[in-house]
């Protein structure tokens, strides 16, 4: 049914005066409400559009009539088709009036989706008004006549019948437009083209889908009814607009039923699943499955089409469980002067999940450690407390401590929790008593002694004490450790230390007037214990150095002037029994006095100079006392070797020779005679390899002469024969093989460069001396066989080695062959520019007929 607003008003709600058995949707479609057999009789039923803004209705009475059982193709009068008219227009050519076109609006054709046919099913008849004077033809254009989708609709073109050919689909195409055209027999178009509406009417012929067929969803717990946990969603392909396409969402089971059997709700329009029940426990039930069922004709359990889907809705953990400790009290034990070690593993419990903030335990030591010792770490697997100790603890001090721990979690506890946040326990440690090293007082200990104390003198008394009081053990025994210099010695029971060597201060050993020597306590515990001290010695300074002169050598010029030296006082001690310095000149001999004058110049350093005007050039010892200022006073004579020499006028020597005739230093010389040394080895290694080359060279010559070296012409057999003077050659020879000096009689080691190496001979087959004409084919046959199947014999591209045969053999000589026929007719004389390798060669065969 249609109903068109004058004004244009679309919000129209259609009803029916017999609602149980029709119902009319809001697009004018009506459906049967049930199944029921209608009379023959027309059934009749009021439709109703009432205005949903201003009230107003309009009625209209609708007549049903039962359809006949279609058989075949119905007859034209079982069904009445609408027909269609192109809209009328009126032609006068013989009135002045022009032409009038009157315009109408077609309405729609609707046509339900997936019908069963039979088909071509009619739907409409188009026709002009013209055909009863000319003879027309139809034709119908666009989607699903002419165009894609093409053959859906056709038409007769004699008769304007319009006709659908196979059943529609609305979620494919919901309606098609097409346009109706009139034309005579030669194609001129008599009426303007008619738009023609067809649209699908929707069947509920989809199920709805879920988008997902299994939905996740979380929700903590302990929520309040009422919480959003999460929404699902189907979709249905039918007309979203009408009750086909309109879905209802219901839960239809829940898993668990604990501990109500409906602990949640959905929204039946939007999906959206919520808490109607409080009780949420994750430590009781952890998880709860939801059965999701969704139905389209706005949820009708009769006509609808349903589809299910799951909801899985975890429960979470909040921190509604403190941790708890197993026990009242924890025991431990730590050995003293322990760090980092576990001395009690504290154990909790707690029923929310684990490796969350609500389950993971923080420890807190809230008594009994006042100095801080302890402290309590958290094992992240097992989460128990860890008590371990952080500072060393004296057994004699403290032999047990109790301690008082409290264990919460690292978030606080979700409001109205009614347990108390944290759990507390307490912890007994018992230190255990170990045997300690001793130790020295003080250490280290400073002891001031002048240096020079005789050996066997006391020095000090260095001893040690033991903290173990409570056990039973002997004395100490003491042991020297460390004496660099070896200077001292301890008593092993009382520490007592006496030196072995008299005390020097000017000693390597001693750095900054200071010497150390380590001593060691041993205690007999169990086990055996012991501790170091460290003696320190400062040595005080006494005059025991004489003052020596720096440098030892120096040079000056034969004149007067410029002939000063300069020279400084050296002395081991320190003041104030060093400097200032007394210089001067011994009295004897008097040549010193005579030639050389001294003047101190500061307190370390004085002058030295000629007092003569010429001092002939030379190296002269010139002896010099000197003195410290010490209490009393220590002085030496140390000799100053002076070379004199000639100078320039800027005071540097020149006289060469006399220089060197002065002698050169210890590593010079040394230098010198390194080189010559070595240019001598050198000399030698080239003598001995150049003598060995020309050996090198001789042996060769003798081994080979160049008139007879035709190693490059002969090739080894094992069977050898004469050289090329042996002209009357014997066949008979080659029949003897035996009579050839084998290579077994050379002497072991004994073998030319060019010889070939020895390997395992082929056993190649070995002919009888008798002889026969055929023998020697037959031999040479079975020898070729034997060299090709020979493993050691070298490949065809080797380097072949032979032997040098000689001259003079008993064998008869090859060369003396007939070969005519294999090269007489060839010029050989160019052998003759080739050298003396190939002068026998040339002599053979370049010499003409001769």
């Amino acid at each position: 049914v249609r109903f068109r607003s004058c004004h244009g008003n679309q919000k129209i709600h259609f009803g029916s005066s017999e609602p149980e058995d029709f119902r009319v949707g809001e697009d004018g479609v009506v459906y049967a409400e049930r199944s029921f057999q209608l009379s023959s009789e027309p059934t009749e039923f009021v439709v109703s559009a009432q205005d949903k803004e201003t009230q107003e209705e309009w009625q209209m009475r609708v007549k049903l009539t039962p359809e006949p059982a279609s058989t075949g193709v119905p007859p034209k009068d079982q069904k009445e088709i609408e027909d269609i008219v192109f809209p009328w227009q009126q032609y006068k050519h013989s009135s002045p009036l022009k032409r009038q076109k009157r315009d109408w609006v077609i309405p729609p054709i609707n046509l339900p989706e997936n019908s069963r046919g039979p088909f071509p099913q009619e739907l409409v008849r188009i026709r002009s008004d013209r055909d009863k004077s000319l003879s027309l033809r139809y034709s119908v254009t666009g989607p699903g006549a002419d165009q894609p989708p093409t053959g859906i609709f056709i038409i007769n073109p004699i008769s304007g019948q319009l006709s659908v050919t196979k059943p529609l689909d609305r979620e494919q195409i919901a309606s098609f437009h097409l346009r109706a055209h009139a034309v005579d027999v030669n194609g001129n178009q008599v009426e303007n083209p008619i738009d023609i509406v067809i649209n699908v009417i929707d069947m509920n012929d989809n199920r709805p889908e879920f988008l997902h067929q299994v939905w996740n969803g979380t929700v903590p717990e302990g929520s309040k009814p009422g919480t959003y946990v999460m929404t699902v969603t189907a979709i249905d392909a039918d007309d979203p607009n009408a009750q086909n396409g309109m879905l209802r969402y219901r839960i239809l089971s829940q898993a668990p039923s604990s501990p109500s059997p409906n602990m949640f709700t959905i929204n039946n329009e939007t999906g959206d699943i919520i808490t109607v029940a409080a009780g949420l426990d994750r430590e009781k039930v952890q998880q709860y499955t939801l059965i999701i069922q969704a139905t389209d004709m706005e949820g009708n359990p009769t006509y609808g089409l349903s589809n299910t889907a799951t909801a899985v809705i975890t429960v979470t953990d909040v921190n509604d469980n403190p941790p708890e400790f197993t026990a009242m009290t924890f025991y431990g034990e730590v050995p003293e002067n322990r760090v980092d070690v576990i001395v009690a593993n504290l154990t909790v419990t707690d029923k929310d999940q684990p490796h969350t903030p609500a389950w993971n335990a923080m420890y807190r030591l809230t008594g009994g450690d006042p100095t801080g010792r302890f402290t309590i770490l958290t094992d992240p697997n097992s989460n128990d407390g860890l008590v371990t100790v952080l500072k060393p603890i004296d057994f004699e001090t403290n032999r047990m401590f109790v301690l008082t721990v409290a264990a919460e979690n690292q978030v606080p506890l979700a409001k109205g929790i009614q347990h108390p946040p944290q759990s507390t326990a307490t912890v007994s440690i018992t230190v255990i008593d170990v045997n300690e090293s001793p130790y020295f007082v003080p250490n280290p200990k400073l002891v001031r002694q002048e240096e020079g104390l005789p050996a066997g003198s006391v020095l000090t008394i260095f001893t040690a004490q033991d903290p173990d009081r409570y056990m039973q053990q002997t004395s100490l025994r003491y042991s020297k450790l460390s004496d660099p210099a070896n200077w001292l010695k301890i008593d092993p029971i009382n520490g007592q230390i006496t030196t072995t060597a008299v005390l020097d201060r000017e000693s390597i050993y001693v750095q900054n007037n200071m010497y150390n020597a380590t001593f060691l306590a041993s205690d007999n515990g169990i086990p055996p214990m012991s501790g170091t001290g460290t003696l320190q010695i400062y040595l005080l300074d006494i005059n025991d150095n004489a003052p020596q002169v720096n440098p030892k050598e120096a040079t000056t010029c034969e004149t007067l002037q410029p002939n000063a030296i300069n020279i400084t006082a050296v002395d081991p001690d320190i003041d104030p029994n060093a400097g200032p310095f007394a210089f001067e000149l011994p009295d004897t001999p008097a040549s010193i006095k005579r030639n050389w004058t001294i003047v101190r110049i500061s307190g370390d350093h004085a002058q030295l100079s000629l007092r003569i005007r010429f001092l002939e050039a030379g190296i002269y010892d010139v002896p010099i006392v000197i003195t410290d200022s010490g209490n009393p006073h220590a002085s030496s004579t140390s000799v100053l070797k002076v070379k004199v020499c000639q100078c320039d006028i800027n005071g540097d020597c020149t006289d060469v020779d006399r220089i060197v005739g002065a002698g050169l230093g210890t590593g010079a010389i040394i230098a010198i005679l390194l080189c010559i040394i070595i240019l001598l080895i050198l000399v030698l290694m080239f003598v001995v390899w150049m003598k060995r080359r020309d050996k090198e060279r001789q042996a060769k010559q003798l081994l080979i002469d160049p008139e007879d070296d035709v190693r490059d012409n002969i090739l080894k057999y094992d069977e050898e024969g004469g050289g090329e003077e042996d002209q009357d050659y014997d066949l008979s020879q080659l029949q003897q093989p035996d009579t050839v000096e084998p290579d077994a009689i050379k002497p072991v080691g004994i073998r030319r460069l060019d010889e070939r190496p020895i390997h395992a001979e082929p056993q190649y087959p070995v002919r009888s001396a008798a002889p026969h004409p055929g023998d020697i084919g037959d031999f040479i046959n079975e020898g070729l066989k034997a060299a090709d199947n020979d493993p050691t014999a070298p490949p065809y591209d080797s380097l072949l080695v032979f032997d040098y045969e000689g001259s003079g053999s008993t064998a008869g000589s090859l060369s003396s062959l007939n070969s005519s026929s294999s090269g007489g007719e060839q010029d050989y004389d160019y052998l003759n520019d080739w050298g003396p390798r190939f002068k026998k060669l040339a002599d053979m065969y370049g010499g003409g007929d001769d």
